[in-house]
């Protein structure tokens, strides 16, 4: 029987070895096919694309997410060729890119940073909105050392529109009557259902952040283009504008196709050079910010939820949850080679339970030893300002939508519509609340003077939590809260946010604070670890690319749907996203 067993554990350690020398083998293979970096090249990117800050460990999403660029891997690669003497110049592909305001400047900020380092940028464009809006995507190109235009191209330089949807009309319709209050009256996202209009306070609080963004853009491209704030207000509200008319206002460089703009940027990086997209580039020179003391980075992207942080495929949303981010905030308080905690944020709130439950986590991390540094996306509000409120710092962009320090909530009444639809409901309860959360009965007045309760309560815990965050008083957080939406360059006057900018100045302030001089090098830790490469080859199973086929096809019908799912869901009525949630905004530019 001894031999026996002695036999197997060789069988199993033989085994194991050749699967060790099979891995190591692959690896090295893989590694030796993999092409380096040119001796001489100028980098090319794409920037009409969508952006995002970072994908799920969700098989759905990594496939839907395929193409999609973080924006992350923007800023990194642009940082790395800028100390990368291969490199000599970038050419950025620009013209209606469905990107936020915050995005923009992140991407503004680093093109900048590389064209310090003596390095050429170019941006080409076919149009900039093709009869559409485009201040954002030529806001973008302002960071190019030279603008290039199709000569079919136009510039839809026409400023800033905020537009938001209202569904109380098609409430009364159908006669659900929505049954929601908050605190207090810049709380706008259950205006939504409850109102044909913006409000007074809603309208304001709109019109100080488009007017902020405005203001950003212009003095940003008078700068760059050399003119006159004023003159820039007035090329404004003279736009659109096409070519030639482009040329003349000194808004671009030239017309120019794609060829000649490329002939131009071989020309200028010199003979030999050669062409390669950011992300290869990327993959292929590796990251900045591997090597050193240790920093974590954890994301915490999407509606703040209960649960695992996680993606809908229905709706297309990514979520923030509670057990995902906090479990990650303790790895990081427990491994020993940390020394400070980055936290990206981009957010537009969600639970309140779970946003205290991250919060809370950032407190621990504090009183661990490791600072807390915040960097905010394009959007850090309600539930994604709670789960920031405590850090050491809050870095913003000047563009980022943050604040909304306040709380809604309630529920839509459907007797009426189910009156209309010939359905009937009954019930039994035990409990004198028992139908609080009931569609089918409106509050009673005991039930409503609980929920008021609720709602205090709440803004009373959030109001001070950030009162205590940012070492302001009391009675000044009152005033600037009321679930008001500021942008990053106001939330940075009202001491709601410490600096402006994106993942650099972030990275800055959080070796200070872990008493790293600013010269050395870091490695960011990304908490928690991404799927190894290891762990995807050996989940395969036989059936595999069936499964990929299916992938594929479930992507694109669900590309097709989500647009209608997010307005359908519109009318549920229920929040989603949770109390401490941000008015739906749909600003273009």
């Amino acid at each position: 029987m001894k031999k026996l067993v002695v036999r197997v554990l060789a069988v199993i350690g033989a085994l194991t070895v050749l699967l060790a020398v099979f891995v190591f083998a692959f690896l090295l293979l893989s590694w030796m096919s993999t092409p380096g970096v040119p001796g001489k090249v100028v980098l090319e990117v794409d920037l009409e694309t969508a952006l995002i800050e970072d994908v799920p460990d969700d098989p759905v999403a990594k496939t839907m997410m395929s193409d999609t660029v973080a924006l992350r891997d923007i800023v990194d690669a642009l940082e790395k060729a800028g100390t990368d003497d291969r490199v000599a110049g970038l050419v950025a592909k620009i013209g209606a890119a469905p990107m936020g305001m915050a995005q923009v400047q992140e991407i503004r900020d680093a093109v900048k940073a590389f064209r310090a380092r003596n390095k050429f940028a170019i941006a080409y464009s076919e149009t900039f909105g093709e009869v559409g809006p485009g201040s954002g995507a030529y806001y973008l190109a302002t960071a190019f050392d030279s603008i290039k235009l199709q000569p079919s191209g136009d510039i839809g330089l026409t400023g800033i529109i905020m537009e938001s949807p209202f569904v109380s009309g098609t409430l009364e319709k159908l006669d659900v009557k929505p049954r929601m209050d908050h605190r207090y009256e810049y709380k706008a996202a259950m205006n939504m259902f409850t109102e044909k209009k913006f409000t007074a306070p809603h309208r304001e609080s709109m019109e100080k952040v488009m007017n902020s963004w405005f203001g950003q853009m212009t003095r940003a491209i008078a700068e760059a283009r050399k003119l006159s704030e004023e003159q820039v207000r007035a090329l404004v509200d003279k736009g659109p504008f096409l070519g030639k008319e482009a040329v003349d206002a000194g808004l671009i460089d030239g017309v120019a196709y794609r060829d000649e703009v490329y002939s131009e940027a071989k020309k200028k990086a010199g003979d030999g050079a050669s062409f390669l997209y950011l992300k290869k580039y990327l993959e292929r020179a590796g990251r900045p910010h591997v090597s050193g003391q240790t920093i974590a980075l954890i994301y915490g992207v999407g509606g703040v939820q209960r649960g695992h942080s996680g993606f809908d495929p229905v709706f297309g949303d990514v979520s923030m949850g509670s057990d995902t981010v906090a479990a990650a905030f303790r790895a990081a308080i427990e491994d020993t080679s940390v020394k400070a905690i980055l936290f990206r944020v981009d957010s537009p709130g969600g639970s309140y339970v779970a946003s205290d439950t991250i919060w809370r986590e950032t407190i621990r991390a504090k009183e661990a030893g490791k600072p807390v540094i915040v960097s905010m996306g394009d959007l850090a509000g309600s539930g994604g300002y709670f789960v920031a409120m405590a850090a050491d710092k809050i870095v913003a962009q000047p563009g980022t939508i943050t604040a909304s320090i306040g709380v809604l909530g309630g529920k839509m009444v459907t007797t009426g519509f189910w009156d209309k639809t010939g359905i009937s409901w009954d019930e039994v309860h035990v409990g004198a609340n028992a139908t609080m959360f009931t569609g089918t009965k409106d509050y009673t007045p005991a039930e409503w003077a609980e929920f008021q309760s609720w709602l205090d309560r709440v803004y009373e815990d959030f109001t001070s939590k950030v009162a205590e965050g940012r070492k302001l008083p009391k009675e000044k957080i009152l005033e600037i809260a009321k679930g008001r939406i500021w942008s990053g360059e106001d939330a940075k006057e009202l001491g709601l946010v410490d600096e402006l900018g994106g993942f650099p100045v972030a990275l800055k302030l959080a070796k200070a604070a872990a008493g790293i001089p600013e010269g050395e090098n870091v490695r960011l830790k990304v908490f928690p670890a991404k799927k190894s490469t290891l762990d995807v080859f050996f989940g395969e199973s036989p059936d595999s690319s069936e499964r990929e086929g299916a992938a594929v096809a479930l992507t694109r019908a669900l590309r097709v749907i989500q647009p209608l799912a997010r307005r359908v869901r519109m009318l549920d009525g229920r929040t989603p996203r949770g109390v401490l949630t941000m008015p739906e905004v749909e600003p273009r530019y």
